[in-house]
Order: structure tokens, then sequence, then C-alpha cells
């Protein structure tokens, strides 16, 4: 599953040299930020339900910065996106509970989706 969300990273290298000399907007900009706040409710999700993994997903949202790098609006809606991922949860979840573990396994799947369908869609 991981490997899914990490395809992600090489999509956005291949296909964004336009966009990251105009700063325009990419078609694919909304799965992005999608996709970044996935890894933020990851991160928080993630740390309650005792995955010992650190930093793993704020690690993995910082290389998508990194692959894409986005300015200006962009950069700051893809890190806002990330933001409200973690924040959202964090709202409504101290510890793990069942319902938390469900939402980790949803997102993990959304986020393989979202890889996939990326790199099928723009990794030529």
């Amino acid at each position: 599953m991981l490997k899914h969300l990490l395809i992600i990273l090489t999509v956005v290298t291949i296909g964004t040299g336009s966009a990251r000399a105009q700063d325009a907007a990419a078609p694919f900009d909304n799965d992005l930020q999608r996709m970044s706040e996935i890894l933020g409710a990851l991160h928080y999700l993630r740390g309650i339900c005792g995955n010992n993994e650190g930093n793993k997903w704020r690690n993995e949202m910082q290389a998508l910065v990194d692959a894409e790098t986005p300015s200006g609006e962009r950069r700051t809606r893809m890190i806002a996106g990330f933001n409200r991922g973690y924040n959202g949860f964090q709202q409504t979840y101290r510890t793990c509970t069942p319902a938390a573990s469900i939402a980790i396994r949803r997102y993990i799947d959304e986020g393989s989706r979202i890889s996939r369908d990326l790199t099928a869609r723009y990794a030529n």
C-alpha cells in the first residue's frame, strides 16, 4: 500500500516540468491536495494508534512537496491540506479506537487509488 503512495512522487516528478516553470495550476492539483489531506490524517492517526512510525507520514508529505516544488498559492494549498487532515482528526480522536483504525485503512486505500490513477494518467 505504501508503495502506491510513493508512486505519486514519481508521477509528480515526471509530469510537472511545465507546471513548475509557470507555477500554474496543474490538472492534478485537486488530487495532490487530497493526497496532502490523507498524509496529514495518517500522520496523526498512525501516531495515536501506536504504529511507531514517528514522522514517516510527515516525511512523505515533505517528499511530495519537494518533488512537486510548488510555490506561492499551490504550496500553501498543499500544506493547508496536510494540516487540515491532521487537525480534523486531532479534534476528534485522543486515543486509538476501532473507528480510527477503520479511518486509517480507508485513507490508505484512497491514497493508493489516487496514486494509481495519477500514475496511469500522467506517467508516460
